[in-house]
């Protein structure tokens, strides 16, 4: 059941098959098979044992998924760090999972200390241009090795969540949980021997690293590897490409770019975007600019991906799809029971790629199921008649303004479709009258100007009256995570001082 082992089950006969192609060089399947068994030795000889965590805070390169798969192949679990997390952040991790190896930037001192205090058996390291301690070490060690056998069961990964809200959880993923999820978007997404995709996503995040990877590995077919997202070298290896798979700020840069045109995307077979919402705009934009329309899905570290469109089905701005063939999705009022057909309430799911749970927090993980075995997501959604769900917006970012539920979604709609609007993101602030009130704040595109009494006019057309946020504001920017999603709780405390001025006036 090991994970790796059910990929090499798929890779091509011919072991010189590319699988990773750079500018400068292309890593076949046969090199992929030995650098993951000198790194899988390595891991043995550091006495990493089945179920030890292995913790990696680096910069993308093709040793860095060498080093994912020798995990899966050596049995120990894998679980990558956002580059971007601080010292403070760092110290919750290394408390929290206990890691036996650390690989991280030779540069990353604050890091290493942090190991030392903790007593992590071993650091190693591993730089932008692939080169360290990880790899000197491995090098000498026979590209041989014997995977290792684990149970369906057993955990391949750990994903600690955003930590948008409170302190982040490690999302236990197991090989199981990951094939099942693998197989089915292969099958749904019709990839084929001819396939070649475009990665430009990070690897510590399900999209990047499993959504993406995964599938090309299930394919047993290449990828083009862009080390980060750079919309000029987007544009350049397209017409080599037959699957992108991105955020929607790549597909934002992408129509703007100046050679973006039905030529340019005439090879791809397959646009998917997830991770944050996408903008109505966005999606037709690229419809008219390219004559092919995205695939928008919907998933989340707990449990993979969980709806998607279907490639020979009409698409619309503002779905996900339907719900994979093997997923089993309701919308469920506070009660957990089934909302009223149409209703708005929480997507709960049961999948076979659900997670085992949050690490080291029973509790949580209890919280987080209803009796009869549904994970409550947390999002909020609706199913339309024709069986697509459309996301309405965060649980936790309903407000209830003086008794009523007041979904953000559905104020950010209207705005957003407003002449010169990029993007709005509401909030809910405390209010001494309502509880809560809404705050909105908008990002405008360059030159734009909107007046306030158009934007609240606007809202007074189309919404009840309770809808309405108090107070509107315009920045910049929105704050985002690295994924791409409004850090709301961000807004919340960037704007807390105008907002109480607001409330004293």
């Amino acid at each position: 059941m090991n994970l790796f082992a059910a990929f090499q089950e798929r890779f091509p006969q011919d072991r010189a098959a590319p699988f990773l192609i750079e500018r400068a060089r292309t890593t076949s399947y046969g090199d992929l098979e030995q650098e993951t068994a000198r790194i899988a030795n390595l891991l043995v000889s550091l006495k990493v044992k089945l179920g030890d965590r292995v913790m990696v805070q680096v910069e993308k390169t093709p040793q860095a998924v060498f080093l994912y798969l020798a995990c899966l192949r050596a049995g120990a679990v894998f679980l990558p760090l956002n580059t971007a997390y601080r010292a403070d952040e760092l110290e919750y991790f290394l408390k929290d999972a206990e890691p036996v190896v650390v690989v991280c930037d030779p540069g990353a001192s604050a890091l290493m200390d942090l190991c030392r205090a903790a007593g992590v058996p071993h650091v190693l390291t591993l730089d932008e241009k692939g080169e360290g301690s990880l790899v000197a070490r491995a090098a000498g060690l026979p590209g041989q090795f014997a995977t290792t056998v684990v149970s369906s069961t057993d955990l391949g990964a750990i994903l600690y969540s955003s930590g948008t809200t409170g302190r982040p959880k490690g999302v236990m993923l197991s090989h199981g949980a990951l094939k099942a999820n693998a197989a089915t978007l292969h099958q749904l997404w019709k990839f084929d021997a001819k396939d070649v995709l475009l990665h430009c996503l990070p690897i510590f995040h399900v999209h990047g690293l499993f959504v993406a990877l995964h599938t090309t590995l299930w394919n047993g077919t290449a990828l083009i590897f862009h080390a980060k997202y750079a919309v000029d070298d987007v544009v350049k290896d397209l017409p080599r490409a037959t699957v992108f798979m991105g955020v929607p700020t790549y597909y934002v840069r992408l129509v703007q770019h100046a050679a973006f045109s039905p030529e340019l995307c005439r090879t791809v077979r397959l646009f998917l975007c997830g991770s944050a919402p996408l903008l109505e705009e966005t999606f037709a934009t690229f419809a008219a600019k390219s004559g092919k329309q995205i695939v928008e899905r919907y998933g989340m570290t707990e449990a993979g991906m969980i709806t998607s469109a279907h490639l020979d089905k009409p698409r619309r701005a503002g779905t996900v799809g339907w719900p994979l063939p093997d997923v089993t999705l309701r919308i469920a009022g506070e009660d957990n029971r089934e909302a009223a057909k149409g209703g708005t309430g929480e997507i709960q799911i049961k999948s076979p790629a659900l997670f085992s749970g949050y690490w080291r927090k029973p509790e949580k993980t209890a919280e987080d199921f209803t009796a009869d075995g549904y994970f409550k997501t947390g999002d909020l959604g609706q199913i339309e008649p024709d069986g697509m769900v459309a996301i309405v917006g965060r649980a936790k970012d309903m407000l209830i303004s003086g008794g009523y539920n007041v979904y953000p979604k559905e104020i950010e709609t209207v705005i957003d479709g407003l002449p010169g609007v990029i993007e709005s993101a509401v909030v809910g602030m405390p209010h001494p009258d309502f509880g809560e009130a809404g705050l909105a704040v908008i990002t405008l595109q360059p030159g734009a100007f909107l007046d306030l009494a158009v934007v609240r006019t606007a809202l007074k057309d189309a919404l009840a009256n309770y809808k309405i946020p108090k107070l509107i504001l315009f920045a910049e920017s929105l704050p985002r995570n690295a994924m791409g999603k409004v850090q709301k709780n961000l807004l919340r405390t960037e704007y807390r001082a105008q907002w109480d001025t607001f409330l004293s006036t």
